[in-house]
């Protein structure tokens, strides 16, 4: 299998990675021969079309981040959050499907493009679709048909809805990483990484960030308009029909002029192809590993202690008062940084024991649960009127690049340590496995966090007639509360009762889990080789 599982640092991103044959000895991008130096002529349309792709990529992945923060602000529980950060699961899940993709396809119209044209048109049909209803699904009565009431968000219609499209640009994205080894000649196979990471980046700024931004009236009318109006420069429904159509156009244009490579091109790395047999049996081979065992036991749960901070923070501090788009255009401020850490912290991880840097920065980052607790605390004593001192984004912005500083140690020693003890033999295979696991370690205790907080929290109505009879869990019960002439308050606020959960079981698998990394990394690096037959 020819890819790898995206990440970004919860999630990060890791560029394609090419598979070796099994009964070969490890070979590299272009044999055992040395690499040509690299020299993008002839290759300038090839990288232009994969930065394209990974960008379009991004985009539904941006939205999937974006649609949250609307329904917060239509007053849905945590718990329907939680249901909606379901979207986020098929890239960590790919793993599961991807041996399909690779394994069945048509020669004719090419290995890739035989699941990548099909996907990109879904997509942009996908979004066309949602665009014509999805303000209707939000229970936005400005937008929405008159003669169609929504009391509230449809968050299980709009789950389902975004689960398929995060699903399909999965599988668009295991296609465009396949293709990306052999689109490029042998000498420029490394720009393919860099396509992936800043192209995904870009897709992910426009479906987020920029959206975040036209979608605000505050922001439109103060700086995009010369007469004030009720609505942003642009609503997710019509975001949505414009991408929807950029996708299509795309990739009929892909379709139609886009070839795949001939495999017997010598000057283009050809494309092995396991097998479905083969490559679900490799998986299997590894898995039974005890070393892979322990570690995947270790990844699946060594991101419980931060879950609730990750999770949570945002959409308390949106709850609080704190604009949305402004917290999207603090991650842009982020990027820089998010750019320089890797390198700098690539030389503390370069040894035989990376994880040392990964034990390091787990008690910091729980300290962060704390200082994320105070900040969401003090959140409401700090804005008057609806509007945020200048003092309170600086604070929240060193605030977040401490924890990027920490987050970042963790991710790039993980990779380090990934990148050590995967077998070269079965190349992309292992490693995609292990970044599955780190994957799934993040979205499960992700979905869970947002899924316990409600539980976790004690509201009450002041109204006689309802005091003890509603708990204010839901919107309509918080109107029925006012209508009575009550009002809702929280006696416990879930948030902080989970973050000392979090915290104190961080500190506890610390505790469990530092000697078994140290063990991990004391093994040599035959311990993790997979005892495979050879199979012909």
């Amino acid at each position: 299998m020819n890819r790898s599982a995206r990440r970004r640092p919860e999630p990060s991103r890791t560029g394609p990675l090419s598979n070796g044959d099994v009964e070969d000895q490890p070979r590299n991008m272009g044999g055992n021969a040395p690499e040509a130096p690299s020299d993008i002529r002839g290759d300038r349309r090839n990288i232009a079309v994969l930065f394209l792709l990974y960008l379009l990529q991004g985009i539904p992945m941006g939205l999937a981040a974006a649609i949250p923060m609307l329904m917060q602000s239509h007053g849905v529980s945590y718990k329907q959050q939680a249901e909606f950060s379901l979207v986020n699961w098929p890239f960590s899940l790919k793993l599961l499907w991807a041996p399909i993709v690779d394994s069945v396809y048509s020669n004719r119209f090419g290995r890739r493009k035989s699941w990548l044209i099909p996907a990109q048109l879904l997509i942009g049909f996908f979004m066309i679709f949602l665009g014509a209803n999805v303000d209707s699904w939000l229970g936005d009565g400005a937008n929405a048909d008159p003669s169609i009431k929504e009391p509230e968000p449809c968050v299980g219609l709009l789950t389902v809805m975004f689960f398929i499209l995060t699903f399909l640009a999965a599988t668009q994205d295991i296609a465009v990483d396949g293709w990306a080894l052999t689109m490029l000649k042998r000498r420029n196979v490394s720009y393919a990484s860099t396509c992936n990471s800043v192209g995904q980046s870009a897709g992910y700024f426009f479906g987020y960030v920029v959206f975040m931004a036209l979608h605000s009236p505050d922001l439109s009318n103060k700086y995009l308009r010369s007469e004030p109006l009720p609505t942003g420069l642009v609503t997710i429904s019509s975001f949505l029909h414009i991408w929807g159509w950029i996708f299509l156009t795309t990739t009929i244009l892909v379709a139609i002029f886009k070839k795949e490579q001939d495999v017997q091109d010598p000057e283009h790395e050809p494309e092995p192809n396991l097998g479905l047999y083969r490559a679900y049996g490799l998986l299997w081979d590894i898995s039974k590993l005890p070393s892979i065992r322990v570690l995947a036991f270790i990844l699946l749960t060594a991101k419980i202690g931060f879950s609730a901070c990750d999770a949570v923070t945002g959409l308390k501090l949106v709850d609080a008062g704190v604009p949305k788009e402004h917290l999207a255009f603090l991650a842009v401020l982020l990027v820089p940084l998010q750019i320089m850490l890797p390198i700098a912290i690539c030389k503390y991880t370069a040894g035989t024991r990376p994880l040392d840097v990964y034990l390091k920065a787990v008690p910091y980052r729980l300290f962060f649960n704390l200082v994320a607790a105070a900040i969401v605390y003090l959140t409401p004593s700090v804005i008057t009127n609806g509007e945020v001192p200048m003092y309170y984004y600086v604070g929240l912005l060193l605030f977040y690049t401490f924890h990027q500083i920490t987050l970042y140690m963790m991710f790039v020693a993980v990779m380090a340590f990934f990148v050590r003890i995967s077998d070269p033999a079965v190349g992309g295979t292992y490693m995609t496995l292990l970044n599955t696991l780190a994957n799934l370690g993040t979205t499960w205790p992700s979905t869970l966090s947002l899924y316990i907080v409600d539980s976790l929290t004690y509201r009450g109505c002041s109204a006689p007639l309802l005091h003890g009879e509603n708990d204010c869990s839901s919107p309509s019960e918080i109107k029925a509360c006012e209508a009575a002439g009550g009002l809702c308050s929280v006696q416990v606020d879930g948030y902080y009762v989970e973050m000392a959960l979090c915290t104190v079981l961080g500190i506890m698998w610390l505790w469990w889990a530092k000697p078994r990394i140290n063990s991990l990394q004391s093994k040599e690096v035959r311990e993790w080789k997979v005892q495979r037959r050879r199979v012909r």
